[in-house]
């Protein structure tokens, strides 16, 4: 619940800023434009599934956005992203997703270690109003509680995103974006049988992720 509270605060934060930057805007004439970005997310820095990066339920996820701004519009991108999952991604909030985060009834016999390359396009809407598609192939390998690894596979990991870019700083060159994601995967059909037994009780998709993206321009 702790966790979920954060979520909300800043979210209720970015918000309000949100209002005041399209006021700003308003006033401004001059528009500073960059042509690269570079953005990772904000959670990662603080591992909220977990206690520590040798915890049973740390994710130990590292995310980095390399992207381009063909205009003041169209955004394209790559997309680097490892992490580590201790239980099912498709486990919703209404599940009691932050309930089976204290009880080991969900939690997979060991980890899996996923990595992969992607590309991202991101559509400005309206003023800092965005849009966004991430699809992300992914390499898994399996691993036992000792670390050992029992087995490989492969899935195709998407997301669909809705955000707001606020820029600040000098020249505009600091931004947050606050955001709301769906995620959905297909492919993994190689599990263990330990592991598959676990995932065949949940959906392969994920609604209404919260996050929130620190990023520098250039």
């Amino acid at each position: 619940m702790k966790n979920l509270l954060i979520i909300l605060l800043f979210f209720s934060t970015f918000g309000a800023f949100a209002q005041t930057q399209s006021q700003e805007e308003g006033k401004e004439k001059t528009e500073v434009t960059h042509k690269w970005r570079v953005s990772t997310p904000f959670f990662i820095l603080t591992d909220p599934l977990g206690g520590g990066w040798n915890d049973r339920t740390s994710t130990q996820m590292i995310e980095l956005h390399v992207k381009r701004n063909l205009d003041n519009k169209n955004i394209i991108g790559l997309k680097l992203a490892t992490w580590r999952l201790f239980q099912p991604m498709g486990i919703q909030w209404w599940d009691g997703l932050l309930d089976k985060l204290d009880t080991e009834s969900e939690f997979y016999p060991g980890h899996v270690r996923e990595r992969g390359i992607g590309f991202t396009y991101q559509r400005m809407l309206w003023k800092g109003l965005f849009a966004a598609v991430e699809v992300l192939p992914q390499f898994q390998t399996y691993m036992d509680l000792d670390g050992n690894k029992i087995g490989n596979d492969f899935k195709l990991y998407n997301s669909y995103h809705v955000g707001y870019h606020i820029a600040f700083g000098k020249k505009k060159r600091f931004f947050i974006e606050p955001q709301i994601h769906v995620n959905h995967w297909m492919f993994d059909n190689n599990a263990p049988e330990a592991f598959k037994v676990i995932d065949d009780k949940w959906k392969n998709y994920f609604l209404f992720e919260p996050n929130i993206y620190l990023g520098v321009n250039f």
